[in-house]
This record gives C-alpha cells, structure tokens and sequence, in this order.
C-alpha cells in the first residue's frame, strides 16, 4: 500500500470520497492511504452513512486531519474491517501518547468528546475509507476532542505519516502471514 502526506490545505466535503480520486489528484495508483488537513463541512446531500442522513447530522469540523483510503480486489465486509484495523491503529499510537481512548465500533473518544468520522464504503471498481480526526474541538455541533486542542498534540504530519505507515505495514504483513501457512483438509 502507497502512502502520502498531501501538505496543502484541502477542504473535506465528501466528494473526495469517490473512486481513483487519490490516482487523478495525486498520481498513486493502486492500494493507496492518503492524508491532509483542513476544514471538515460535509452536508447531508454528499453523506454516504445512511443513519447519519436519517437523523440529519452533518459533520463539520474547523480543522481536521483526514485519511483517504483506496484498496482495491476486496469487498465491502473486509474493507470494515480494514477501517475497524485503521481507528485502532489510531488508538494504539495515541495511547502510546499517554491518551486514555476509547473506541466504540469505528468512533474513537477521549473524555466523552468524539475524536474521529469515518466510513467505509464501495465503488463499482473498490473500497474507499474515509477516516477524520479532529484538531480543533471548537465550532463543532456536538461534544468534540481535538488532537491539538485537547490533546496538545502538535505535530499533525508526522502523526499522521505515522498512522499511514503503521497501517499500510499491517496490510502487507496480514498478506505475507497468509501466504506463509499450508492448508488442512480432511
């Protein structure tokens, strides 16, 4: 798997949570995680979490770390799973941090304040995961913890080179231990 921190600014509207939008914007091709910060306003016409529309909650963030992610030859079930390996991913570096965080299916939270979005979700050709984390908890419609405001931590790129690294390491390990073992059959 591919990574790469974006260092401009993007605005996370959902849009970008759509098929080849890492390969046509930044020319990776393939299995591919990608990270960026900026502003987090996605309106319930562009909302893939079909509860969320239901209840109408939108999300919004002033300053959000997002992950994007790409994979390609699995299917919906796996690709949960994948972004259930991400949010955990998250925790366990945060903690390592001296964080208490606590996670609940893909929501990760630190005293009370919902930390993370995310969704998984599929296209006609792959899975795309979408996963924020938020910097700064003011302006947010709910209860919210920031990596910066509440965490104090600061330095957002290489935590986020971090977690890519840590999650594209996993995937390829999860791959070489299943081409290691022989099958059992009756």
């Amino acid at each position: 798997m591919k990574t790469k921190f974006i260092n401009e600014e993007i605005k996370y509207i959902g849009s970008q949570l759509s098929p080849h939008w890492i390969y046509k914007n930044f020319g990776i091709q393939g299995d591919a995680i990608v990270a960026f910060m900026g502003e987090c306003k996605v309106d319930l016409s562009e909302m893939v979490d079909i509860e969320d529309v239901i209840n109408k909650e939108p999300i919004y963030s002033k300053y959000m770390l997002s992950f994007i992610s790409e994979q390609f030859g699995i299917g919906l079930v796996e690709g949960v799973l994948r972004q259930r390996l991400l949010m955990c991913i998250i925790k366990e570096l945060l903690e390592e941090k001296g964080v208490f965080v606590k996670r609940n299916g893909d929501d990760l939270l630190v005293e009370g304040g919902k930390l993370t979005v995310s969704i998984a979700t599929t296209s006609l050709t792959s899975v795309l995961i979408h996963t924020g984390i938020n910097i700064l908890s003011e302006g947010a419609p709910i209860k919210v913890s920031g990596l910066t405001s509440e965490l104090g931590i600061t330095d957002i790129k290489t935590f986020a080179t971090e977690v890519m690294q840590r999650y594209a390491d996993e995937l390829d390990d999860i791959i070489l231990a299943s081409a290691k073992v022989r099958g059992v059959y009756e």
